[in-house]
């Protein structure tokens, strides 16, 4: 495949390449000078925030409480939950 570089050193990357390592707007890409040419890799220089905090809970044991105090309470709360009336619904009627 082959593109042209503009006069504002621009280049159009092809729409199969963009496709097949899904190049969206706004991706970062890195090129890398190689003898006789230059490579072009897909997001490179960007880290993305799963790769900072992988692996820090590593040895601390179960990880399903710091999920559960982080994000609150699974669905099985939520079930037992609704299975109470709600306070309304508790409350007595009024007299009319």
């Amino acid at each position: 495949m082959r593109s042209r570089i503009s006069s504002k050193g621009q280049i159009t990357v092809p729409v199969e390449v963009r496709e097949k390592l899904g190049l969206k707007p706004g991706t970062p890409v890195v090129f890398e000078l190689r003898e006789g040419g230059a490579m072009l890799k897909k997001g490179a220089g960007a880290v993305h925030p799963v790769d900072l905090v992988y692996g820090i809970a590593r040895g601390l044991g179960p990880t399903d409480p710091w999920i559960e105090a982080m994000r609150g309470p699974g669905p099985e709360a939520d079930a037992t939950a609704k299975a109470r009336p709600s306070a309304r619904a508790r409350a007595k009627p009024k007299k009319k």
